[in-house]
């Protein structure tokens, strides 16, 4: 399945989001494909909040902490980014085998670094800018 679709501001990605629910039920491997700044975060806002797993203002992005977990009654989110990570060594360290679960979706930016994710994951989401506020999403899965 492809799906593509144009949102004209954050507002409106956060609100794509959360119509993703239904396709991204547990367990899921989800790869977050964007530029700095393409608004992969906003779109997990949307995810989160459609899992009662967390407020859209409580989802930060994970730059520096490399992980962060959501739980909600229906599935554990693990907002994941391995933009720092650079070898397969680090990647290890992160024991993200240990995530996964039947209840669990990784959604992992930058995981396009490591062909196992490539291999793995069950659903793609691309975001490109178009324009000020807008975005281009291409879903495959």
């Amino acid at each position: 399945m492809i799906r593509e679709i144009t949102t004209n501001s954050p507002e409106e990605t956060i609100a794509f989001g959360r119509t993703l629910a239904e396709l991204l039920t547990p367990p899921k491997l989800v790869l977050l494909r964007g530029d700095l700044g393409a608004g992969k975060t906003t779109l997990v806002k949307g995810i989160a909040a459609a899992f009662d797993a967390a407020n859209e203002e409580d989802v930060t992005s994970p730059t520096f902490t490399l992980i962060h977990e959501y739980r909600g009654p229906r599935a554990n989110l693990y907002h994941i980014d391995l933009y720092r990570v650079d070898t397969q060594r680090e990647l290890d360290s992160l024991a993200l085998d240990d995530l996964r679960s039947e209840k669990s979706i990784l959604l992992i930016e930058w995981g396009e670094k490591f062909a196992c994710f490539a291999r793995e994951r069950e659903v793609e989401i691309s975001l490109e800018r178009d324009g000020e506020g807008g975005r281009k999403i291409r879903l495959v899965g």
